[in-house]
């Protein structure tokens, strides 16, 4: 094992040597310009300015463009999220106020029908988006996707807090105009102060046209949501408009119809323009498994793609995710390259349920035993040279000044580059739950641009700065030892995670 390890820094060594660095080049190198070949094969592609995409880091900064993209805009504002925290009022007050200033405006948000009306009849968020209903009626249309895949016996037996295990809307999508975020975070308290995600803000009229159509798509395999004066608040009802019958009454006509649509959504057109070097192009792509008998999903597909080029030892790579339970065939690929990477998860006390009460006080344990099940693996596949593993921590969360950690993402450089050419942003963690039971939307970003590589690198930096290198001897501590409840839970629940 000392031999293969000295040799294979020596090796790498000598290529950085006698290679030089091409951070400022603005060609794409050949295996990115395979890469983008094959993505072309699965999504559209749309070209974009460098300085057409603003990368946010902070999620102050993060809530005020959303505000003030909401404030200004003309003609539409769409919002996808998991859920809108049921105490944003001023959120709510500041989209009232946009459509109270333009007439014409139109607001379309959906969020997911589990989570948003949890608490009901008490407040939630879907008793705080109906106030938009009663009070601007035909400007706004509020829709909550329901699982498909959680009806009869199930719905019946299953409480609150578990019933979302069945599959969630998960997407990101913030829209104003013909501008765009794309991100990991939903709309709480928490992801406007102090909870790390990733921002991605995009000024191009054809890809925001592309992610509202898939908003559309998928409002209208959704209920909808009006104010009512009974003690809940809002209604929920299934429109005679949706093109789809109510999937709790039937399921399978649902599922054909849900199919049908989704296929069209993702059909591509088989001629694309050159490539040019210098160019920056976005890849849309979606994880909509849950709602397609023949599975036409392009996100899973879009990853593995770009894991297939990692092929050059001389490349490196950045991994990340806030819930870290990575899909089995992302992690072999990772373990198989010849490549470099860091990996970066969540500190135990940066992990959104640390010191929550119940049972989701056990999920830090249980994402701590996959992170040493992760780097059992790398020891096992001798690349534990290679790979390392950061976690991430500010403070303590659920404490005074105390972050939470939910990024996701991938980075991805040259050869012999020290800034990465290609990312991935949105709201995927990578697991075998987003793949097949939520729902998923994302972009792969890849670029030649020398000023949008050092774009991505200071994020990537931005992430780092505050992440400490774990080693499998750092897990003997004793404060690091999880119990066998939860060891045997997550090998259990594994897919749900």
């Amino acid at each position: 094992m000392l031999v293969k390890t000295v040799l294979k820094s020596t090796l790498r060594r000598m290529s950085t040597i006698s290679t030089t660095t091409t951070t400022t080049s603005s060609i794409f190198q050949p295996n990115i310009r395979s890469l983008i070949k094959d993505l072309d094969q699965i999504s559209p592609r749309f070209e974009i300015a460098e300085d057409h995409i603003n990368i946010l880091t902070d999620p102050k900064e993060f809530y005020q463009t959303l505000k003030d993209k909401i404030s200004a805009a003309k003609k539409r504002v769409f919002i996808s999220s998991l859920y809108i925290g049921k105490n944003q009022d001023e959120l709510v007050d500041c989209i009232s106020d946009a459509l109270k200033k333009e007439p014409k405006l139109k607001v379309y948000i959906l969020t997911d029908a589990l989570r948003g009306t949890r608490e009901a009849p008490s407040k939630s968020s879907a008793s705080l988006l109906a106030q938009l209903m009663q009070q601007h009626g035909s400007q706004v249309d509020i829709r909550m996707y329901h699982t498909p895949h959680l009806n009869g016996f199930n719905k019946a037996i299953v409480p609150k807090r578990f019933n979302e295990g069945f599959g969630l809307q998960h997407m990101k999508i913030y829209g104003f105009d013909d501008e765009l975020i794309l991100s990991g975070a939903n709309l709480s308290s928490d992801y406007f102060t102090d909870r790390q995600d990733r921002y991605f803000h995009f000024s191009s009229k054809s890809i925001s046209d592309y992610y509202f159509n898939i908003q559309n798509v998928i409002s209208s395999l959704s209920y909808k949501i009006d104010h009512s004066a009974d003690e809940s608040k809002f209604s929920m009802y299934w429109p005679v408009s949706n093109p789809a019958p109510e999937p709790q009454t039937d399921y399978y006509a649902y599922l054909d119809k849900s199919n049908e649509l989704l296929t069209n959504l993702f059909k591509v057109s088989p001629e694309q323009s050159p490539i040019k070097d210098g160019c920056t192009y976005v890849y849309p792509v979606s994880q909509f498994t849950p709602l397609m008998k023949e599975d036409q999903s392009t996100e899973k597909k879009g990853v593995f793609k770009l894991l297939d080029y990692i092929t050059d030892p001389s490349m490196k790579w950045v991994f990340t995710a806030g819930y870290f339970n990575m899909l089995p065939e992302i992690k072999q690929r990772l373990l198989s390259s010849p490549s470099t990477g860091k990996v970066i998860t969540a500190s135990p006390f940066a992990n959104g349920f640390y010191l929550s009460s119940g049972i989701s006080g056990c999920l830090p344990d249980a994402y701590l035993h996959l992170s040493r099940k992760f780097l059992g693996d790398v020891h096992f596949s001798g690349k534990q040279d290679d790979i390392i593993l950061n976690e991430w921590k500010k403070g303590v969360v659920n404490t005074e000044g105390g972050w939470s950690y939910h990024a996701k993402g991938l980075w991805v450089n040259a050869p012999n580059e020290d800034a990465p050419s290609v990312t991935i942003i949105g709201s995927s963690n990578y697991t075998r739950r987003a793949y097949n039971f939520d729902l998923e939307s994302n972009a792969i970003v890849v670029t030649s641009n020398p000023l949008l590589k050092s774009k991505l690198k200071a994020e990537v930096d931005n992430l780092l700065k505050n992440t400490t290198e774990v080693s499998l001897k750092d897990f003997e501590a004793e404060d690091r030892r999880v119990s066998m409840f939860v060891r045997i839970a997550t090998k259990i629940l594994g897919g749900r995670l």
